[in-house]
């Protein structure tokens, strides 16, 4: 069996022992439902406003503008959907970008589709930056909201997110931004550093749980609700809360979001001996940033090879990777990040490493050391 090197962070993180420590009670004597008006509910009832309480004072946010759902993809699909919806009276333009995650993108390809809006699709230039100067030209006169994520999943960028989100706040335009990746990996002091008016976080991009996310909602927005039952989350997300998961989730913000739980002086430079190894090799080019960038995060694509042969490649010799998002796995079709920065030819070639915080550096000699062979065999064999 081989040895196991995982260098796939971006996709998820494992669930750090004293997040899981801090969960363990309310999988066993604090099982009620917080809804619930008799003893055992009252007391799971105030341990849900505390994760609230505890959550909002850590972003600088009230506890009424905390929405807690189950990950990053419906914390999305609730700000885009929900805003979009709420503010279609107003106007039908909506604007994203190329290169967003597929919660996002969609998101608005349905509301394009079904319910009658406009969508503007940034274009980024060959680092995938988004131009604030673009963004502004873009936005019409029945622009309702615009939806940038805030770092890149599969190549890395870091998106100019508080310009951006200042651009549309100066015409007042609502903003949301997927941080799933920001957060654990950038600096974060308080939610209004990113000048939106929606935020999407997810648990287990910085060793939370899976299953746990929040959407920031500004006061004093209100959108349409896209679960439909009880009351719950101040009537935003109908759904018995899933309190281990709120439990755990704000656990790891506390723990592994200031300072950033990895660690950019140590990732950055485990990353340039990656990017060396990779620049040797014929036929690699890096296509992740080499400034205003994720640390941790290494992306390159292979002529003559598509990311199937190279994805089992790596996993013959226990490395751990990515073609893109986890949550495209298994798809054949070609990374639209790539395409999206003008590598029509490799979209289908993509290799994401993403390291994190039990990366070694033995770790990263070995695939440095593996890396040339398996990538020959991955273009032999297409």
């Amino acid at each position: 069996m081989p040895r196991t090197v995982y260098f796939d962070y971006n996709a998820t993180t494992p669930l750090d022992p004293a997040v899981r420590d801090a969960m363990l009670p309310f999988f066993g004597e604090i099982w009620g439902n917080p809804s619930s008006v008799h003893h055992v509910g009252r007391k799971a009832r105030a341990l849900l406003d505390d994760a609230r309480d505890r959550t909002a004072k850590f972003l600088g946010a009230k506890p009424s503008e905390i929405i807690f759902t189950s990950g990053g993809t419906e914390s999305n699909n609730l700000a885009i959907f929900g805003a979009a919806r709420m503010l279609k009276p107003r106007g039908k333009h909506l604007i994203t970008s190329a290169i967003e995650h597929h919660a996002v993108l969609h998101c608005f390809d349905y509301l394009e589709k079904k319910e009658g809006f406009e969508v503007t699709r940034l274009p980024v230039n060959s680092e995938g930056r988004v131009s604030v100067d673009d963004l502004k030209r873009a936005i019409r006169a029945d622009t309702v909201l615009v939806s940038i994520m805030a770092a890149n999943n599969e190549i890395g960028t870091v998106q100019p997110v508080a310009e951006l989100g200042a651009a549309c706040r100066e015409r007042g335009i609502v903003f949301h931004t997927d941080a799933a990746q920001w957060f654990g990996k950038e600096p974060f002091e308080i939610i209004n550093q990113f000048n939106a008016g929606l935020v999407s976080v997810c648990a287990h991009k910085f060793h939370g749980p899976k299953g746990a996310g929040l959407l920031y909602i500004k006061s004093p927005l209100h959108p349409d609700p896209i679960l439909f039952g009880g009351g719950h989350e101040n009537e935003r997300r109908a759904g018995t809360e899933n309190l281990p998961a709120i439990i755990g989730l704000a656990a790891a913000l506390e723990k592994f979001v200031k300072p950033p739980v990895f660690e950019r002086y140590k990732l950055a430079a485990m990353s340039a001996k990656l990017i060396s190894a990779i620049e040797k090799i014929d036929g690699c080019e890096l296509v992740s940033p080499r400034e205003n960038s994720l640390a941790n995060t290494v992306s390159f694509v292979v002529r003559g090879a598509d990311s199937i042969g190279l994805m089992a490649g790596l996993d013959l010799e226990g490395i751990c990777a990515s073609s893109g998002s986890a949550c495209s796995a298994g798809s054949l079709e070609p990374s639209h990040v790539v395409l999206a920065i003008g590598k029509k030819t490799s979209a289908n070639s993509l290799v994401r490493f993403s390291l994190g915080r039990d990366s070694t550096e033995e770790e990263i000699k070995f695939v440095c050391d593996s890396l040339p062979e398996i990538i020959r065999r991955a273009q032999l064999g297409k």
